[in-house]
């Protein structure tokens, strides 16, 4: 990659075909799919260097994508959107397209795919290597300002260091997850000042906050499976079942993270009461049967001992937490049937509180975005402004984690570069 210090001369208006503004997942792929193309491309990042976001993304990992080679299925995953988004670069070819560059993938549970190295520098470092064998020319360190539009097109970009123009500028910014690597949303903004409809962007793919101290006693403790359902303050419900992670400041893992946007919702009437059920696969009368079963085997032994053979591993210090201590210090076979049922109900309702989300530093998508109505997707042209190409997080599309986000950045990345 090309890094220039202030004193190379930048380019003339003559010397670029494309802009490209934003050096992350789409911002690369478009960049270096026009330069294959023959195109001469101008890659601006404001970052010291490329791919900030994209070397944190999946915990430090990189889910890639998603395996799942029925495009039909997959864009089923981006609800009404999906329609908008068919295109030649399906997960195939984002397969194709890595295990070309020499780094592998590997397919985890729910079909996450992450490189073989586990290390998101690395799809970093290929995309990085992509631009640079067609001559894309990145320049970091350059912050835009604004979109210059003249007799109704967009011919190039205002900037920190001067005013570029081109014949296409692709704005892949990204949204307003992960600030800390520079995605601000500023993108959205430029986008509204020109006159396109810009969705306000809110935390979608976002942990939740949780009241209870207990919680976070557990910061690294994962339960599977079991079943959490959140009830807002007017009775509306939310019910999902798999795999919890729990956190210094309350619940996160790909089940709350793709719970987050209907959470999202009944937070607006206020907190949200939630319980967590940790024998999911029993009814209330076969879990009692179930604790039932453990006391006969552990007659002699007290029952906090015992909470250890009742709950996923972890759990033990929660649970024993809710059971009165007078309780907890009587042997198992002097415990009432109440008193039994009264255990039952809280493995099968373990009570908790949602007051909110982490918001966008913690967010791993943001929804919001640029009408999808207002781009021409078999392209990514703006349907309003000729020259304009809008890629990745910057479009009004909704979809869960588990790769989803990065193959929307692929796809349109590809599909600007290769008609911008």
């Amino acid at each position: 990659m090309v890094l220039a210090p202030d004193s190379v001369r930048l380019p003339r208006m003559d010397d670029v075909d494309i802009i490209v503004v934003g050096a992350g997942a789409s911002g690369l792929m478009a960049a270096g799919r026009a330069a294959e193309c023959g195109r001469r491309v101008l890659l601006l990042e404001k970052n010291s260097r490329p791919g900030e976001k994209l070397n944190i993304t999946g915990g430090g990992r990189c889910n890639i994508t998603n395996a799942e080679f029925d495009t039909r299925i997959f864009l089923s995953f981006f609800g009404d959107a999906g329609k908008f988004l068919f295109s030649p670069f399906d997960v195939q070819a984002t397969f194709d397209f890595f295990n070309g560059r020499g780094l592998g993938l590997v397919v985890e549970a729910h079909n996450r795919t992450f490189p073989e190295t586990h290390k998101a520098p690395d799809v970093t470092r290929v995309l990085a290597d992509y631009i640079r064998e067609y001559g894309v020319d990145l320049r970091t360190d350059i912050s835009v300002e604004r979109l210059c539009v003249e007799d109704g097109a967009v011919t190039g970009v205002a900037t920190s260091q001067g005013t570029f123009k081109a014949e296409s500028v692709v704005l892949a910014t990204g949204g307003a997850a992960y600030r800390e690597t520079g995605s601000t949303g500023e993108g959205l903004k430029w986008l509204s000042e020109v006159g396109h409809t810009v969705h306000e962007a809110t935390p979608d793919i976002v942990p939740l906050q949780v009241k209870e101290q207990w919680v976070k006693d557990l910061a690294g403790t994962t339960i599977e499976p079991m079943k959490i359902t959140f009830t807002s303050v007017g009775g509306d419900k939310v019910s999902r079942k798999g795999r919890l992670l729990f956190t210094h400041f309350g619940l996160s893992g790909p089940l709350i993270l793709n719970s987050a946007n209907d959470v999202k919702a009944l937070l607006k009437d206020g907190p949200v009461a939630t319980q967590i059920d940790l024998l999911p696969d029993l009814d209330p009368t076969e879990a009692d049967r179930h604790v039932l079963s453990v006391f006969d085997r552990n007659k002699n032994k007290l029952v906090r001992t015992v909470i250890k053979q009742l709950v996923p591993t972890g759990m033990a210090r929660a649970l024993v937490a809710m059971v009165p201590e007078d309780l907890q210090e009587r042997k198992v076979n002097v415990m009432t049937q109440l008193e039994r049922k009264q255990l039952v109900l809280i493995l099968k309702n373990l009570p908790l509180t949602v007051t909110g989300t982490m918001g966008y530093d913690w967010a791993v998508v943001c929804d919001g975005g640029i009408a999808l109505t207002e781009i021409d997707t078999r392209t990514m042209q703006s349907r309003l402004f000729p020259g304009l190409f809008v890629v990745g997080d910057l479009l009004h599309i909704n979809r869960p984690s588990g790769g989803y986000s990065l193959q929307l950045c692929w796809t349109t990345g590809y599909v600007a570069g290769e008609n911008a």
